[in-house]
């Protein structure tokens, strides 16, 4: 995959997510649901922690935190993906999701302090965890890397087959 493709997929990402928060934050009331299917509302919520809200009620010293990970995180992850070759389509399709989400989070990070979560899943009574388009991106970007992980053939072992051929 090109540099190019790669980085327009996390910038897809970023502004994608970033004016979907941006509508959900203007648009609803906090914790107001707006019902789409019956398992699915956009809500508005606030995460001043991190995944699954972990770390919300810190006191605030978790935004620095949050945003100093999520810089470090995204400038190894920038680094990485510059450094991978063509052939790495997977692996650097799961890196720029990844990147994506993790910019994303990291400007509401430091813009607000908290992350604007507005996508609520839900069965009967039981609610997963509110999230956005940048945790949505992270997830199947790690989803992409754990297969690859445990399913994919070593690129050591690849490239010394083809070598051979």
């Amino acid at each position: 995959m090109p540099h190019i493709l790669r980085y327009a997929i996390v910038l897809v990402i970023v502004v994608s997510d970033q004016i979907t928060k941006i509508w959900a934050d203007t648009t609803l009331d906090m914790y107001e649901q707006i019902p789409i299917t019956s398992f699915f509302n956009i809500t508005k919520a606030y995460n001043y922690g991190a995944a699954f809200s972990f770390l919300d009620d810190a006191g605030g010293w978790q935004r620095w935190l949050f945003t100093g990970i999520s810089l470090v995180v995204s400038i190894v992850l920038s680094v990485w993906l510059y450094r991978m070759t063509r052939h790495e389509r997977w692996l650097s399709l799961s890196i720029s999701l990844i990147l994506g989400g993790a910019i994303g989070n990291l400007i509401d990070r430091v813009w607000y302090g908290y992350v604007v979560d507005f996508i609520q899943v839900y069965w009967n009574t039981s609610y997963f965890p509110s999230f956005n388009i940048a945790d949505a991106a992270i997830s199947c970007g790690t989803v992409v890397l754990l297969v690859l992980t445990l399913f994919e053939k070593n690129d050591v072992d690849k490239n010394a087959t083809e070598s051979q051929d």
